[in-house]
């Protein structure tokens, strides 16, 4: 179990870098979630399941979502604003 402990560490350290490291905001938020989930998996193996259960519903779930649909939101205001751009014949 000691080796899974080492993986899970190195699980997080990996994906907390690539998402601050990463120049896509998608990836970032996909990696965020990951990281959540993983965190999830650490405070299990913990022996803390409140913490666990509160991570994987708040940190990678709810605040997932929010981000994804504040992706979407973003991505559409910059496709409006190239149409906008756009010479008009």
């Amino acid at each position: 179990m000691i080796a899974f402990d080492i993986l899970l560490g190195l699980g997080l350290i990996l994906a907390a870098s690539g998402v601050f490291l990463s120049t896509h905001l998608f990836r970032s938020v996909v990696l965020f979630v990951v990281f959540g989930l993983l965190l999830a998996i650490t405070w299990t193996r913990l022996q803390a399941p409140d913490l666990a259960l509160a991570e994987a519903a708040i940190g990678a779930g709810l605040t997932g979502v929010l981000f994804l649909d504040t992706l979407g939101t973003l991505r559409k205001a910059k496709q409006k604003r190239r149409s906008k751009k756009e010479p008009r014949p």
